[in-house]
């Protein structure tokens, strides 16, 4: 605690790392802002009626950052950012023009935003006319003129471009990835009020099974930050070279390879994908059509929070995405080159394909770990709250390990500003 406490005084020294905290924090505040100004043709009390009754829309309220519980102009939240991210991940995947795209540096990146910001719009679109559907439905929403619903649609689709860029200005001038911010602090305002749900249904026998479950999370956060954490080292060693009137020595080095190289971020992509289903039945069911109404009411109870199939989908996701992010993030290829280029190499194995196979190989066996590490307790909640009756472990416990994961994440970022900035003093 003193260690992380001393980093934070040396973080706040810098003027550089000020400034980017300085900036997270004013953007946070004007997203909060924006949070509290609603939509004026919904009816709140009718909707917070909903949200109680709903852990779906309890959970879609988490990945909005906390903004659809206020039915707030930024309502659609960051769902059809992280859709869109998703798709524009599966596609640079399949077409190599945007894979070479993907490598070309910050120009890449940029490009590729700007191409997720285009996908985006028709997904927020079409999830602003169903969010209408589905409320309307249930005498939240009353009849719209076609110039009304058009504002509304538009509102909406406007205050989901304002998050998107709140999360791009953090990413690019504040600290830590921005759309992960933004949800964790829509998490955060939320964790009282789940909190207080829960306490309201208290009974002796809840009593037992919460203490149990405290002393569980407790476990359950040193676990994520023991994972988190957990490095694999590969050492790696550099024969004495000549290079122009340099001479480098012989050294030892090591390629530190994270349990968990991906983060949050399959949790995020996971759940998205999980609630769709959901949130297609809950668009169904409100058809005049009695087949589709019955397809509604199927896909609602398959895909509830609490079901079989959903913790099953729920636990295949994370560690499929897992699996999958940690492939876009790190490249055995080009890390076996880089050795290669400096002169290095890993005891016993050959430079070259023989270094990317075996660099391949520890990585696969490492993030199976951390996959079904992180599955299991993406899941965890849903088996807790079956066998103790605590309703609300389910939107809880995903929310904290979303929220232990983005502080872990931040306290490395700004350690890392740190340490840079202490090597630039030592170079002056």
């Amino acid at each position: 605690m003193k260690d992380i406490l001393a980093k934070l005084q040396l973080a706040l020294k810098d003027t550089k790392i000020r400034k980017k905290i300085i900036f997270t924090f004013a953007m946070i505040t004007l997203f909060r802002i924006f949070t509290y100004l609603p939509v004026s043709v919904v009816d709140l009390g009718e909707l917070r009626k909903l949200f109680g009754s709903s852990q779906f829309f309890s959970l879609l309220d988490i990945f909005s950052g906390g903004t659809l519980i206020n039915f707030s102009v930024m309502a659609l939240g960051l769902g059809p950012y992280i859709n869109a991210s998703i798709i524009m991940q599966l596609l640079t995947v399949v077409f190599p023009a945007l894979e070479a795209l993907s490598k070309e540096g910050e120009y890449g990146r940029h490009k590729i935003n700007q191409y997720t910001r285009v996908v985006a719009l028709p997904i927020t679109i079409l999830q602003a006319i169903g969010l209408y559907l589905v409320l309307h439905s249930r005498a939240v929403i009353p009849n719209l003129t076609p110039l009304e619903f058009i504002a509304f649609v538009t509102t909406l689709t406007a205050g989901s471009y304002i998050i998107m860029w709140f999360g791009e200005l953090i990413s690019e001038y504040g600290l830590g990835n921005g759309i992960s911010v933004l949800i964790f602090v829509g998490i955060i305002s939320r964790l009282p009020i789940t909190f207080a749900q829960t306490l309201s249904t208290v009974n002796q026998q809840m009593v037992i099974n919460l203490t149990i479950l405290l002393v569980l999370a407790i476990i359950v956060v040193y676990a994520v930050v023991f994972v988190n954490e957990a490095i694999r080292r590969v050492p790696v060693y550099y024969a004495k070279r000549v290079r122009g009137n340099r001479v480098y020595q012989q050294a030892t080095n090591y390629l530190p390879l994270k349990l968990n190289q991906a983060g949050v971020i399959p949790i995020i992509f996971a759940i998205s994908f999980v609630l769709f289903p959901q949130m297609i039945g809950n668009f169904l069911v409100v058809s005049k059509n009695a087949q589709l109404v019955s397809i509604g009411s199927f896909l609602t109870n398959t895909f509830s929070p609490t079901s079989v199939i959903y913790n099953v989908m729920y636990f295949l996701l994370v560690v499929g995405f897992t699996f999958f992010y940690t492939i876009i993030v790190f490249n055995p290829d080009k890390i076996a080159n880089e050795i290669q280029k400096h002169g290095g190499f890993i005891p016993g194995i050959r430079p070259g394909t023989a270094t990317k196979a075996y660099l391949q190989g520890v990585l696969y066996r490492i993030t199976t770990v951390g996959a079904l590490f992180l599955g299991t307790v993406a899941v965890l909640p849903s088996v807790l709250s079956a066998v103790t009756g605590v309703q609300s472990i389910v939107i809880g416990g995903t929310g904290v390990l979303i929220v232990v994961s983005v502080v872990l994440e931040t306290f490395k970022l700004i350690e890392a500003q740190v340490v840079m900035k202490s090597y630039d003093n030592l170079a002056r």
